[in-house]
């Protein structure tokens, strides 16, 4: 029971990602171009490395599925 009332509300988590990306993408405008992501553009080459973006999605869902987990023990 308790593993899926964690499914349904990651699924709905998701879900609402989901709707804000596809119908409130200017919310998600900053994401990629914090201080700290690194971008290197060339003639002919591009790399791009958000490492910033991935180091806060990093502690956002660690602290989501610490208070998850919490919830449902």
């Amino acid at each position: 029971m308790e593993v899926g009332r964690f499914l349904l509300v990651l699924g709905f988590l998701l879900v609402a990602l989901g709707l804000v990306w596809l119908y409130a993408p200017w919310l998600l405008g900053w994401f990629g171009r914090l201080p700290g992501d690194i971008r290197i553009e060339r003639e002919g080459f591009r790399f791009y490395f958000p490492l910033t973006s991935m180091v806060l999605v990093s502690l956002g869902l660690s602290l989501l599925f610490n208070l998850l987990l919490r919830w449902f023990r």
